[in-house]
Order: C-alpha cells, then structure tokens, then sequence
C-alpha cells in the first residue's frame, strides 16, 4: 500500500481558531505533504494507463476462527 510522507510529523500546532496557520514549520509540512500526495496520485494514475490495473487471479479466502 502507498503511503504518502512528508518531512516531519503531519500536523500544526495553535492554541485559538486560526493560529494553527501562523505554524510555519507545520504549514510547510502540510505543503510537503501535499506535493507529495499529489506526486503519487498522479504517478499511479500514469502506471494505470500504462500497465493496467492488476488482476485478481484467486477467488477471496475467509477466515472464520468462530466455532460451530
């Protein structure tokens, strides 16, 4: 599974509604993110166009630990 990162924890930090935005080091972690986020979607989507998605070749398998 891909999982988007970033440059340090994903979060900004305030004490009243609006000063998390004044955060500069979480804002620019936020950016990060973001442009990265948006690096993955799109590389995925040019994979899918060229490859394809793949296929499912097994039937799903549960597992049922309860006993009858």
């Amino acid at each position: 599974m891909p999982v988007v990162s970033s440059q340090y924890w994903n979060n900004s930090h305030g004490w009243e509604a609006g000063e998390a935005i004044k955060d500069d080091e979480g804002m620019q972690t936020a950016r990060t993110l973001a442009r990265n986020a948006s690096f993955l979607i799109k590389a995925i989507n040019d994979a899918k166009e060229k490859y394809g998605l793949p296929k499912m070749p097994e039937d799903r398998v549960w597992t049922n630990f309860f006993r009858d």
